[in-house]
């Protein structure tokens, strides 16, 4: 079997560890050193797809919307995102870590047919939390692909997006009838509840990792409705 190839590191802000990009022939592996496991894999996106598709159906009858994503990843949920959300949407992508952004830039970018490159996109390098606290009332939809959902794996900062005051930050972030998504590795019952105590009117869904196969993974949808 080929052997992965480490291709190039990156340091997580917040002490989160080290990210490492690796190659095997044409597939490409996103993992924490010493952790065991893989964070994302190019071959492996249909929830990230599901993510921003559904975000968009439930956002079907406004115009121009405006859109926030914490976390670019490997760049399908924005890919999913700009296929979904019309001409004339705004995208705006907070990614924490630089090299991300220089990998999607790079050799990632052709497995999502290079989204950074549309002219709807907005990429800001910092915590998607600063970016929803900075703004009230200024997105239609707001996704998270943060970490491995509202338990921190990667940077115990993360925690914090997942927490009451994380959440009343998004749900101040997004306009009326406003829809909050967030992706999940599995379920989480406190996460559910979290959400209602905010406000939100919650839906959740499983979808599987790759097309109708695979792990299943889970999305709150979650509305602003007042």
């Amino acid at each position: 079997m080929t052997p992965w190839v480490l291709l190039d590191s990156a340091q997580v802000p917040g002490n989160g560890g080290e990210l490492q990009l690796f190659q095997r022939g044409d597939e490409f592996s996103i993992k924490i050193a010493g952790r065991g496991g893989e964070l994302m894999n190019s071959r492996v996106h249909g929830s990230e797809d599901a993510l921003a598709e559904h975000t968009c159906k439930r956002l079907a009858g406004c115009k121009n919307p405006r859109l926030l994503i914490g976390g670019l990843g490997m760049g399908f949920t924005l890919a999913a995102a700009l296929q979904h959300a019309g001409d004339q949407a705004e995208v705006v992508v907070a990614e924490l870590v630089p090299e991300v952004v220089k990998w999607n830039r790079g050799p990632l970018g052709v497995f999502a047919n290079n989204p950074l490159q549309d002219s709807r996109v907005t990429v800001r390098e910092g915590d998607v939390g600063r970016v929803m606290k900075s703004e009230q009332g200024a997105y239609d939809g707001i996704m998270l692909d943060v970490d491995n959902g509202p338990e921190g794996l990667t940077r115990k900062d993360n925690n914090w997006l997942y927490s009451v005051n994380g959440l009343n930050a998004a749900y101040a972030a997004l306009r009326l009838q406003g829809v909050l998504s967030v992706w999940s590795a599995g379920p989480d019952k406190n996460f559910t509840q979290r959400l209602r105590k905010v406000g939100f009117d919650v839906d959740e869904v499983r979808v599987h990792a790759h097309g109708g196969k695979g792990a299943r993974h889970n999305i709150w949808f979650a509305k602003r409705v007042v």
